[in-house]
């Protein structure tokens, strides 16, 4: 490819909404790292933006409370709101999967909503269950939105990527980059939000034979992995250094989830990367042995 001048120069090239090319193959055409994509935050009027950081705290504990208690939150913090104005904000938070609606059909197409397939499971290896979700992050002057792929045995963040919108097709990208890198999971559970009920989510996955799994209706707790790491995220980096742009964003989110990769998890009691790497060489000298002994036996 010929020199199209410095990197901010080439990632300034990028157009996230073109219908022609995807993000992906805008920045293999120029040599881009797709993560280097740093989106302008979403700007907000200022006191939707002081609502917004008072509902993210209070639903990162809470996350199964719905608009008419956080009607009440407001009104107590002396916001006069009312629910249509709350409900805008869930959306602009990506809470709008958590609540309960009448009107199921804006979670998306109800014959991609796939039934809850980890109770029970014994989670006994990498790559066996990945979980996903979206989540607001709170920057100085507006916010954006952080996706990440988390895998359960292990609990390392294996995929994770950035966008000021809640689009689909940058949750699948995503979700193909940690494929790339790490190989496909037996199983990927989410919650059912429009990005996980679509039809290019569902049938990518469907193709690629890993088993879809998705979260009860307001069930916050079926996803509790990603859910602890959500508040690991925001109250040791986000909450402590608000992001001025996407640059600085992008860059600390990769520093903390590099540390979070490699420091002793409360419930493992392992490194999130030395549990993951330990048990795929496991899983893989277990599956040689096996295939060595296959072929012995037909000699």
């Amino acid at each position: 490819m010929q020199e199209t001048g410095d990197l901010t120069t080439r990632a300034s090239l990028v157009q996230p909404r073109s219908r022609k090319l995807s993000v992906r193959r805008q920045c293999a055409l120029l040599a881009v790292n797709r993560s280097r994509i740093y989106y302008k935050p979403r700007p907000e009027k200022p006191e939707n933006l002081k609502m917004m950081q008072l509902m993210d705290h209070h639903l990162l504990e809470h996350p199964t409370e719905g608009v008419l208690s956080v009607v009440h939150l407001l009104r107590d913090r002396g916001y006069p709101v009312g629910p249509k104005r709350v409900r805008r904000l869930f959306r602009l938070l990506g809470h709008q999967t958590i609540y309960r609606r009448r009107n199921l059909t804006k979670m998306g197409q109800k014959v991609f909503i796939k039934p809850y397939l980890l109770r029970g499971l014994d989670i006994s290896r990498p790559n066996q269950v990945w979980s996903t979700d979206i989540t607001y992050i709170p920057m100085r002057r507006g916010f954006m939105y952080l996706t990440a792929i988390i895998d359960v045995y292990s609990r390392k963040i294996v995929g994770w990527g950035i966008s000021n919108s809640l689009a689909a097709r940058w949750c699948l990208e995503v979700l193909q980059e940690a494929i790339a890198e790490h190989g496909a999971p037996e199983i990927i559970n989410s919650d059912q939000g429009v990005q996980y009920t679509c039809a290019g989510w569902t049938q990518y996955l469907e193709k690629n034979r890993i088993n879809i799994s998705m979260d009860g209706k307001g069930r916050a707790t079926d996803n509790i992995w990603i859910e602890r790491f959500w508040k690991s995220l925001k109250y040791n980096h986000v909450y402590l250094n608000p992001a001025e742009d996407g640059n600085e964003l992008v860059e600390g989110v990769d520093r903390y989830i590099n540390y979070y990769n490699q420091k002793i998890h409360s419930t493992t009691k392992q490194k999130p990367n030395d549990r993951y790497q330990q048990k795929t060489k496991l899983v893989s000298l277990k599956n040689n042995l096996e295939t060595n002994t296959l072929i012995n036996l037909a000699s």
